[in-house]
């Protein structure tokens, strides 16, 4: 049997790939827990200071196998609050406390679960051909994997709403013009973009990285006041981290930094 999800160790990342092509790289029970498999090997794994998320074949992915959602011969209906506990709710929650950047290089369609996947990554790159579809609607259920979360605070909630009501595809260069996403870059182009972006973040200052990310998920449902103390004290221990002397002395030296991307002792 294929496997679920393909892992590239790279020097300092990793490229997680959602790898079943013929389903368009809808989710079933299997390629979950070999995805939360992956992203475990990622966060124990110090030398990891990056995470590329991205699909096998012609789309990212097309959310949930409706195939694992048939209704049982006793006429019982699936129990769809459960598979959001047990599987979406923590994958989204794990990528937005990874403390290293996640990008995801969105190939082709991200539709349902998987667009809202893509969009808990922390930068998203798309190819030109690739759209973005809320696919619930036509199915009568609620975007989920964190649709209503982060679709208003990026787009806005008239956009959200007509994203979310209407469920019609949004193209790559739209979705970048409405702030949905980084970048749509050229198809052919998608992957060795996607990876040197990723590198080049494998080489940065990580803790930091992770400072940054705490301080901007916080930012959405803080007050002024409160986000002005969590930055004291978020940067009181960015200031004590090695990488901060290094970028320092670096500068000072007019030299590129070298920098590790661990914590304060």
């Amino acid at each position: 049997m294929a496997e679920t999800i393909l892992v590239d160790k790279k020097p300092g990342y990793r490229i997680i790939t959602l790898n079943r092509p013929d389903r368009l790289n809808a989710f079933n029970e299997e390629m979950h827990a070999a995805l939360k498999a992956a992203i475990d090997h990622v966060e124990t794994d110090e030398t990891c200071r990056a995470l590329l998320l991205t699909g096998a074949g012609r789309g990212f992915c097309a959310g949930q196998d409706l195939s694992d959602r048939v209704q049982a011969s006793d006429g019982s209906k699936p129990d769809l609050g459960d598979t959001l506990g047990r599987l979406y709710n923590p994958l989204i929650r794990r990528l937005h406390a990874l403390p290293v950047p996640v990008v995801c290089a969105v190939n082709g369609v991200a539709a349902g679960a998987g667009a809202n996947i893509a969009l808990a990554c922390d930068i998203v790159l798309a190819g030109a051909s690739a759209k973005f579809i809320q696919a619930f609607a036509r199915l009568g259920l609620v975007p989920d994997a964190g649709g209503t979360y982060a679709l208003p605070r990026l787009v806005g909630p008239a956009r959200a709403r007509g994203l979310a009501l209407l469920a019609e595809p949004l193209g790559a260069a739209k979705a970048e013009e409405w702030g949905l996403i980084w970048k749509c870059v050229a198809d052919a182009d998608l992957m060795s973009e996607a990876e040197t972006l990723t590198a080049r973040l494998a080489t940065q200052p990580t803790f930091g990285f992770s400072q940054i990310k705490q301080a901007l998920d916080a930012s959405l449902d803080n007050t002024l006041d409160e986000q002005l103390d969590l930055e004291r004290d978020l940067q009181r221990r960015a200031g004590r981290s090695d990488d901060y002397a290094e970028g320092v002395a670096a500068f000072m030296e007019k030299r590129d930094p070298v920098f590790t991307g661990k914590p304060p002792e």
